[in-house]
């Protein structure tokens, strides 16, 4: 994939970024199906990267290798130093499908992560007070799900995955079931949590405008066996105001060049 250095900048920094997390030579077979081989790829401490590729390159399958709902074939993932062995409390997942629990309250679902920590009851109720309040929800905190719109339910599920402190927060494809003027509100609040909650989002999406717009690091994943093509840092537009971002030049052009070099992979 060739990208035009004068329009982004490329896996640059002033000095080396810690990384909060660090896939390292990882492979992943299903059967004769070689799903991903030997990719390693660092995420930066406090920052959000975006796996993005074509359908079926393996990013929910790296997701879910980093999250520890999956096994390696080979390679292995770290999260702050420790490798990764199964799931735990540094890392929240947050689903497609908000995977709520369909006979419990809002206040219920977001401190559930908590209740299961072993977390009093008044504790965990104030810190999913703070969460809900944070994801736009207040009002609702004795609402159940089916009485909830798609975009309200994914707020819960944010909210539940922010109760608990993860260091590391994992999305795969969370605004992708809400219509789009409710994902371009989710997008701008991510920007605001992602500066705000000084934790490392690991994010899978298929949009390519999605992933310009609230990226710190862009990794592009090719078709299987999926590796990393390439790593992209978009810069210039990143303190120009959320409002400015989509109109932004660099923006655009970050936006054409992902899609021209993608292009070819699209069926």
């Amino acid at each position: 994939m060739a990208m035009s250095q004068t329009k982004m900048a490329v896996a640059e920094a002033d000095g080396v970024l810690e990384s909060a997390v660090s896939t390292r030579n990882i492979s992943k077979n299903y059967g004769e199906v070689e799903a991903l081989r030997d990719l390693s790829l660092e995420f930066p401490r406090g920052q959000l990267t975006s796996l993005l590729g074509p359908s079926g390159c393996g990013k929910t399958t790296l997701l879910k290798i980093i999250a520890g709902l999956l096994e390696p074939t080979s390679g292995e993932v770290e999260v702050n130093g420790s490798k990764v062995t199964g799931p735990g409390p540094d890392r929240a997942f947050v689903f497609q499908d908000f995977a709520l629990l369909p006979w419990a309250s809002v206040i219920r679902n977001v401190s559930f992560g908590l209740e299961m920590r072993g977390v009093a009851k008044s504790e965990r109720e104030a810190i999913a007070e703070r969460y809900i309040r944070e994801v736009g929800l207040a009002g609702f905190e004795h609402a159940y799900p089916h009485e909830l719109s798609g975009g309200m339910r994914q707020r819960v599920g944010l909210a539940r995955a922010l109760s608990v402190d993860s260091q590391v927060l994992l999305m795969d494809e969370p605004f992708s079931a809400v219509d789009e003027q409710t994902r371009r509100k989710f997008q701008e609040d991510l920007l605001g949590l992602v500066q705000n909650e000084n934790k490392t989002f690991i994010f899978v999406t298929h949009s390519i405008e999605e992933a310009v717009y609230v990226s710190d690091q862009i990794a592009i994943l090719l078709p299987r066996p999926s590796r990393v093509s390439e790593i992209i840092r978009p810069s210039g537009f990143r303190n120009k105001g959320v409002d400015n971002i989509r109109r932004d030049p660099e923006y655009l052009d970050i936006v054409d060049e992902i899609w021209a070099s993608l292009r070819t992979y699209v069926e």
